[in-house]
């Protein structure tokens, strides 16, 4: 803590210099190269916190030296590598919210969405640089060795931060665990909603499917190819005349009917609302946008109409919270007619778009509620949006269907974990262009082992669904999807953490091996959680596959195999189509769904298998966590459980990890696979509680070292444990 002289501040009063120490070591110089820049004069600071308080927009900047580091990450969102390039020799990163359709490669300019965090990592420390600003943002990198101490060499990275108005407002995030910076940063900006359990399943997309026979028609192409989904999407020709909040009379004539023909399959419908709406003077809702004073005004105190989707339109002023409130009733039922309680929203379009705008987007001069002008809050109008109806949002991005986009979607979706924002994912396939079938197998194989689970594509390419490519493509997407429902358990339980500690659901490699060097840079095999790592196949016609498992100590079992790995070496390891190689990590306990269905209501129902995959040291743990699964329950009455499955000395408890959730639960445990036992048991006890033991039957598997216990049926809410001898 600062007041018991672990980290240190040091202050300059001209020219200002702040430094930050931790056991008198400078690990963080504020205005090391006078780079500081505003406009006025008035300034202040305090501890985390740098502010300058400006009247007007103006420009401002600063810039940090990291002293020690020469790894930094985040910046989402660019289609980039993890690795943050240095920038000397080309653009500066560029925090804009614009809609760049099929943006190119590398790209350092603005893309969808900006989050202003950059994460430093070294092998004892990890920090973090949050700048709060939403004005257009430039952000230089620049990596250096300099002298340090004693004349020891020591990499070092300065970073500058320009912004175009607003204030400086630079929180320095200390760690040092990579665990902790999570936590800090989450306990700043807010942390990730707890998703409901189908939106982790499989989502279904088209820019358009065309009417209410063409939905039913998919609906029973995943039923009849045995493919679990759970929502199905609409896009912009679902509305009339692309008024949001309405549906083509002639193409989606009973929307209510077909919302209920899903749901009584316990699935749902997901359609799109821009935030812009067309100037209609005709139209109910234009008219009480307009009269009601929610439209963002130009300069010259007119309401705004630029061009988008619907032609002429206007654009709603969320920053207003007459605005989000008004909007937010929008969505009841009332209002929004052919609507019910399955219907669930898309925002898109909130860069804000606008056809004719400079860059696509609205004027930096026009004006919001309170007199900001829109380059005050441009990187915020998105959120402002969301803020108004909704408590978690879908991160979708458009992207090309080519081996390159597939690979770039990788690092994408860790830098925005890496950066709070958990729940993301690419479009499968690509949304432009036309994938071949290998490509969109691997495609599916990627996304499956990603957060955000959804297959998307324009409107100008050939269908896609799972079945329309032959039977070797359908049966690999098949097992790909599967096999994420299987895994939905475990998904659910990561989310639950995102939810309660900041963690990210998936991760670099050095998150969970912060000291390895050799993987700070790798972005192409990554962490799930902290007990799988996937190693995804994302190279044409591939044979083999490059793979490193870190940890020298570590113990790494292919869930496929059960083969036992030592970590800290790299190897080949032979693919085909069906390949999707992921390891669990020895010490570990992974929860998954035994069984089929066809969505996650089907799942939920299902017995769970436990696969124990043992360390060095014999012992392993690993935690479940269950709520309903939908409602806000686990918040509001603690209905929920948490789970501990642990293992040490030839005994798996299972335990409560948690005491103040109490849900009743009637979820069982059909099976346990224990990986890495050096001998055959001689017998199997089952303890639980309040019972006597008894003996229970085993298969020992000496080729993979794995003893399989089946036919248990032991309730995960009631304590019990299993003694091996």
């Amino acid at each position: 803590s600062w007041s018991s002289g672990h980290y240190k501040i040091r202050a300059w009063h001209f020219p200002l210099r702040l430094e930050i120490l931790c056991e008198d070591e400078v690990m963080v110089t504020f205005n090391s190269k006078d780079k500081l820049w505003f406009e006025t004069a008035c300034f202040g600071f305090h501890l985390y916190c740098y502010e300058l308080f400006c009247s007007g927009p103006s420009s401002l900047g600063a810039d940090l030296c990291l002293h020690g580091f020469q790894h930094v990450y985040g910046l989402p969102e660019h289609p980039e590598r993890l690795h943050l390039r240095d920038t000397s020799d080309g653009e500066p990163y560029r925090l804009y919210n614009l809609d760049v359709f099929a943006a190119d490669l590398y790209c350092r300019l603005g893309l969808y969405g900006s989050v202003p965090l950059m994460v430093a990592h070294k092998p004892d420390r990890t920090i973090g640089v949050f700048w709060l600003n939403a004005s257009e943002t430039f952000v230089n990198i620049k990596y250096t060795i300099m002298f340090g101490p004693r004349r020891r060499l020591r990499p070092q990275t300065d970073v500058h931060w320009l912004s175009e108005s607003g204030v400086i407002d630079c929180m320095v995030l200390l760690g040092p665990r990579p665990q902790q910076l999570f936590k800090q940063y989450a306990q700043l900006t807010g942390y990730q909603a707890m998703p409901p359990l189908f939106s982790l399943g499989y989502h279904q997309c088209r820019w358009n499917y065309i009417d209410e026979v063409d939905v039913k028609a998919v609906d029973a192409g995943f039923d009849r190819h045995k493919i679990p989904y759970d929502v199905i999407w609409l896009d912009i020709e679902h509305t009339d005349g692309k008024r949001y909040f309405t549906w083509d009379p002639a193409l989606f004539p009973k929307p209510v009917g077909l919302l209920n023909h899903l749901e009584k399959k316990k699935r749902r419908m997901v359609a799109i609302s821009d935030p812009h709406i067309k100037v209609d003077p005709d139209w109910s809702l234009y008219r009480e946008a307009r009269d009601g004073g929610h439209f963002v005004k130009d300069r010259e105190g007119q309401i705004y109409r630029g061009t988008c989707w619907p032609g002429e339109s206007s654009y709603l002023d969320f920053s207003n919270p007459a605005t989000r409130a008004w909007y937010s009733r929008c969505f009841s039922f009332n209002k929004y007619k052919g609507s019910t309680a399955s219907l669930f929203i898309w925002n898109d379009m909130n860069e804000p778009s606008v056809f004719n705008g400079p860059e696509v987007t609205m004027p930096k001069d026009a004006v919001h509620h309170g007199g900001w002008e829109h380059r005050d809050l441009h990187n915020l109008y998105g959120f402002y949006q969301v803020k108004a109806i909704c408590p978690f949002t879908l991160l979708l991005r458009d992207n090309i269907a080519t081996w390159e986009y597939l690979k770039i979607s990788v690092p994408m979706v860790l830098n925005l974990n890496l950066a709070g924002i958990a729940f993301c994912g690419a479009d499968v396939g690509g949304f432009v262009k036309d994938p071949d079938p290998e490509l969109l197998v691997r495609w599916y194989q990627v996304a499956a082992l990603q957060p955000f689970f959804r297959g998307h594509s324009a409107n100008d390419t050939k269908r896609r669904e799972p079945w329309l490519f032959g039977e070797e493509v359908t049966a690999a997407i098949r097992t790909a999807i599967q096999q994420r429902y299987c895994l939905l358990p475990y998904w659910y339980t990561l989310f639950h953490y995102a939810h309660t500690s900041g963690l990210p659901p998936v991760r670099p490699l050095w998150v969970e091996f912060p000291k390895e060097e050799g993987i700070f840079t790798e972005d192409n095999n990554y962490m799930i959680g902290g007990a799988l790592l996937a190693c995804p196949v994302m190279e044409p016609g591939a044979k083999t596959i490059k793979v490193f498992l870190p940890g020298s100590a570590e113990i790494w079992y292919d869930i496929r195999s059960a083969k036992v790995y030592k970590g800290g070496k790299s190897f080949s390891l032979p693919v085909n189509l069906d390949s999707v190689p992921v390891f669990q990590r020895g010490g570990s306990v992974v929860c998954r769904s035994a069984g089929s269905g066809t969505c996650t209501a089907d799942y939920q129902k299902l017995p769970l298998d436990v696969t124990v995959a043992l360390n060095s040291q014999g012992s392993a743990d690993g935690e479940l966590y269950l709520d309903d699964g939908h409602s806000f329950k686990y918040r509001d009455q603690k209905a929920f459980c948490l789970r501990r499955f642990s293992m040490l000395s030839g005994r798996l408890l299972c335990r409560p990890a948690n005491e103040e959730g109490q849900f009743d639960c009637e979820t069982v445990v059909q099976s346990v696979n224990i990986m890495g036992l050096k001998n055959k048991p001689s017998k199997v006890k089952v303890h639980m509680s309040g019972a006597e033991a008894v003996s229970a039957s085993f298969e020992f598997l000496e080729a993979g070292c794995m003893l399989r216990l089946s036919n248990l049926n032991l309730k995960v809410g009631v304590d019990w444990e299993i003694h091996i001898s």
